[in-house]
């Protein structure tokens, strides 16, 4: 009798420390199952029309001169012209071989409007220099132009100054979809990490809370037997 009550007290206690995460991890997953992630990424938002240019006559890499060589090269397009991006530091105009030191605001803007819908309207242009832990766009290239529309999801666009590259879209169901993930994996700095001892605890109590469930309820159909 006495092992049954020490059971029941374990298993109320557990219950409870863990019950609140479990729910949480519930409403997430099925918030997670029911989500279009295509939109969560914001690809309703974006031109499908859009194809990145053709261009002939490139100035020869060769003749750029870079200090220590070419390890990795991408092209860009800014207003309509392609642009190297050489070693993931400086841009070269791609006809011309001249260097460009990053991108304006105008050329941002310019950028979204190729990758983003005709008819969203822009609202403001800002420029942001650095981020935190829980900013939306953690873990990019900074600086960045911050485009945001007059559109009721909040959106922004984001263009990284130094290459022109356009890195991303946020809006209120991404937002959603992040605070939850946060819940989820419960990596409560970077929404990420699934090896946090945070989570690992959890979920060695969540396993240790439905053993002591099973054992009470074995324990108490011996004793009505």
């Amino acid at each position: 009798m006495k092992q049954n009550n020490l059971s029941r007290t374990i298993h109320r206690f557990l219950g409870l420390i863990i019950g609140i995460q479990i729910l949480l991890w519930t409403i997430s997953g099925i918030y997670f199952s029911w989500t279009n992630l295509d939109r969560i990424h914001g690809d309703h938002f974006k031109n499908p029309g859009y194809e990145p240019g053709f261009y002939t006559d490139l100035y020869p890499i060769s003749e750029i001169y870079i200090p220590g060589g070419v390890q990795a090269i991408e092209l860009r397009e800014v207003e309509g012209f392609p642009y190297y991006w050489i070693n993931g530091e400086q841009l070269f105009h791609a006809q011309t071989g001249e260097i460009k030191e990053g991108i304006s605001k105008s050329e941002a803007i310019g950028i979204v409007q190729q990758y983003l819908r005709s008819d969203l309207e822009i609202a403001s242009v800002e420029l942001i220099t650095e981020t935190g832990r829980h900013h939306e766009y953690r873990g990019r290239p900074l600086p960045a132009y911050v485009i945001k529309y007059q559109e009721n999801h909040h959106l922004k666009a984001y263009v990284s100054t130094a290459d022109g590259k356009f890195q991303t879209v946020r809006h209120q169901g991404w937002r959603v979809f992040d605070f939850l993930w946060m819940i989820h994996t419960m990596d409560y700095r970077g929404r990420d990490n699934f090896n946090t001892f945070l989570l690992r605890g959890f979920a060695l109590l969540g396993l240790f809370t439905v053993v002591s469930g099973f054992t009470l309820w074995i324990s108490t159909r011996r004793n009505q037997q």
